[in-house]
């Protein structure tokens, strides 16, 4: 029940049976302290209690108490150093009560080494956004690395959008249900935070989630 609202449901997307590092490419080293920021129900987390080395540190955080109570009770205690908790931020579907606009990471400051934020950017509005990319930027180590998924479009498209405007919704509900934000935009507010993009790959299906 708590798939059906991450997204995939399949255990293929949850497990890692050979035990490999779950992200290609990076360093077993920058696993040591990981934050997954919208972590839900534990997708990732799974795949990282099931890796070897697994992380030192990992501390999930969602805005949905039922999943973060989920995972407290059948992941947390299946390692040393596995730690989920509520982040109370307000989200019309998921976190209705909550006033909060949003809230700083419970982490200190340069003491992560990995942040991932999969399907967070792509449910925050702008000014959200920035406030969020500043946060991973104060909690990462020297050496840390944020991998995080957007939905990019190119401003330059559409002339009529003005400056000060960066964001496009599919929802006028709710617009946290998907975000699409300008590409220069992103890479600019990355700089600001004190962040450098150094990968950035494109969706395998076009209109789909960029990983930055």
């Amino acid at each position: 029940a708590l798939r059906q609202l991450v997204g995939p449901l399949e255990d293929h997307w949850y497990d890692n049976p050979s035990g490999q590092p779950v992200f290609e490419g990076l360093p077993v080293s920058h696993y040591r302290s990981v934050v997954d920021f919208g972590c839900g129900c534990g997708r990732l987390a799974r795949q990282l209690l099931q890796q070897s080395p697994r992380p030192d540190s990992y501390l999930g955080l969602d805005l949905h108490a039922g999943m973060i109570a989920w995972c407290e009770r059948h992941l947390a205690t299946a390692a040393t150093g596995f730690s989920f908790r509520h982040h109370d931020v307000h989200n019309p579907a998921f976190n209705p009560e909550s006033t909060n606009r949003w809230l700083p990471l419970p982490v200190k400051d340069g003491s992560v080494t990995l942040v991932l934020a999969w399907s967070v950017f792509t449910h925050l509005v702008e000014a959200q956004a920035r406030f969020y990319l500043g946060e991973c930027a104060r909690s990462l180590a020297e050496d840390g690395v944020l991998l995080s998924t957007w939905f990019l479009f190119d401003k330059a498209d559409f002339p009529m959008m003005q400056d000060f405007q960066n964001a496009v919704f599919i929802n006028d509900i709710d617009p946290s249900n998907a975000v699409l934000f300008d590409r220069r935009w992103v890479l600019r507010t990355l700089r600001e935070a004190g962040l450098t993009a150094f990968r950035i790959l494109p969706p395998k299906t076009r209109g789909f989630q960029w990983q930055v």
